[in-house]
């Protein structure tokens, strides 16, 4: 017992003397220098220049990769990519997604047919995102089996009201680029659906614009 006390006594005389006088001054200077440090930080970015963001005069680009708006994207010759499969949707983890698909028609339209929107068996005829709910997290786009959906830059989403919030199918489809014809029109001849998922149609070929040029004269569309 006598050992375990002058033990202790010594250890305790040792981080007394570590302390010591010194250890005392520094914390002494240590508090006298305090406010003056706390400022430091303020001192040392009163000479920066300042970082203005002008926005929206002068919008920051975003990255190459940024998750924003989608969008419904289409073949080379205008025909949809999108097929109604509705993966997207069941993908959605804030089900901010609605599709509902239909069948596409080759009956003549002169004959009460529907038309062909994409290649294959159905299209989606109608698709919602409600951006409202949409965490823009791009699960929708893994999903998606044939690269209808992507998504853009487009970040600028504000509006008065929810309902404007809610983006449908005509908003959120790409716009027809040079060339493209807007549907409904039949595929390439000779082409399925697997020749337009393997980027084999490059354009529209010239029975797909005479039969949209037939379409639009018919129902007085101006060319």
């Amino acid at each position: 017992m006598a050992d375990d006390s002058v033990s202790k006594d010594t250890a305790a005389g040792r981080d007394g003397d570590a302390a010591g006088p010194g250890a005392q001054d520094k914390g002494f200077f240590a508090e006298l220098l305090a406010p003056v440090a706390g400022f430091g930080v303020s001192f040392s970015t009163m000479f920066r220049k300042v970082a203005t963001e002008e926005y929206p005069e002068k919008p920051r680009p975003t990255a190459p990769r940024f998750h924003g708006r989608h969008q419904l994207n289409r073949h080379p010759d205008g025909l949809e990519k999108c097929v109604g499969c509705e993966l997207c949707a069941w993908a959605c983890p804030a089900d901010a997604i609605f599709v509902e698909g239909a069948d596409n028609d080759d009956t003549p339209l002169e004959q009460g047919g529907a038309g062909r929107f994409s290649p294959g068996e159905r299209y989606g005829r109608v698709y919602q995102i409600n951006y409202l709910r949409c965490i823009f997290c791009g699960l929708c786009i893994e999903a998606c089996p044939t690269r209808a959906l992507t998504m853009t830059n487009f970040y600028e989403l504000a509006g008065p009201d929810r309902a404007g919030l809610i983006f449908t199918k005509e908003q959120l489809l790409a716009p027809l680029a040079d060339g493209m014809l807007e549907p409904p029109f039949p595929m390439a001849d000779g082409m399925d659906e697997r020749d337009y998922y393997l980027r084999k149609v490059s354009g529209p070929t010239e029975a797909q614009r005479a039969y949209v040029a037939a379409r639009d004269a018919r129902e007085g569309v101006a060319p």
